[in-house]
């Protein structure tokens, strides 16, 4: 069925009007009086509705039925990333999406070499966040995943570390792995850390467990900073029963 994101305050009870880019999204598809979508305020809540009329600009609908959406994770997954080179956080942000991912979080961090300045960084969160918004719509996602950016690395690991299960991911890690990291302890909420392609810093691994992070291990084989979260990430959402 076809899929709609609206704001929220759009969200009226009984009528609702697609305008914008939504009305051209639905005029390329054509769509006809009574033919059924399905509305979202991409916050978890959602709509099916009957198209009432069709007109210049505008699709006007008829509200059928409230519910919350049931393609979203029980479980809360957030996803930080240090920023990596050329396009690959696009990517993780797009299949991270797709996978369930409740937030993309991206950072600086030592060995970063793509360091984006401030007026660079917004027109890039922009972008990021139509790429989450397109990809939450393809899937069938009720919800899209914000994507964030942060100063530093420090504020990072501050809000990392308020998840129930806070975990770092580090080459170098032998003894815990992500298996037995998950099988410790009740949680709702996890956040996966990552680093970029020179991977991460002694001091800051030393950093992230004073700041409350357990450290785990992905495997034996090092993961490209593009595949290390998308792993992680379906591996958490595989232990959590969501495929």
């Amino acid at each position: 069925m076809t899929r709609f994101f609206v704001e929220p305050a759009e969200m009226q009870p009984e009528f609702l009007v697609l305008t914008g880019e939504n009305a051209k999204h639905a005029k390329v598809l054509r769509l006809k009086c009574g033919e059924e979508v399905l509305v979202c305020d991409g916050q978890g809540r959602e709509a099916l509705c009957a198209v009432s009329d069709v007109s210049e600009g505008q699709i006007s609908l008829v509200v059928k039925h409230r519910q919350t959406s049931e393609t979203e994770a029980k479980i809360r997954v957030s996803v930080y990333m240090a920023f990596p080179k050329a396009d690959k956080l696009e990517h993780v942000i797009q299949k991270a999406t797709e996978l369930g991912a409740y937030e993309i979080v991206a950072f600086p961090s030592a060995r970063c070499i793509s360091k984006p300045d401030e007026k660079s960084l917004a027109k890039k969160a922009e972008r990021w966040q139509k790429i989450a918004a397109s990809a939450a719509e393809q899937s069938g996602r009720g919800l899209i995943p914000q994507v964030l950016t942060l100063p530093s690395y420090k504020a990072a690991l501050q809000r990392a570390a308020q998840a129930d299960k806070a975990l770092l991911f580090y080459e170098n890690e032998r003894a815990t792995t992500l298996t037995m990291a998950l099988h410790t302890g009740v949680y709702e909420t996890v956040s996966l850390l990552t680093g970029p392609e020179g991977g991460l810093e002694e001091a800051e691994v030393k950093q992230a467990m004073d700041a409350g992070l357990s450290v785990c291990t992905l495997g034996k084989r090092i993961l490209r900073c593009e595949t290390a979260p998308l792993c992680a990430l379906s591996a958490v959402m595989y232990h959590a029963g969501e495929f």
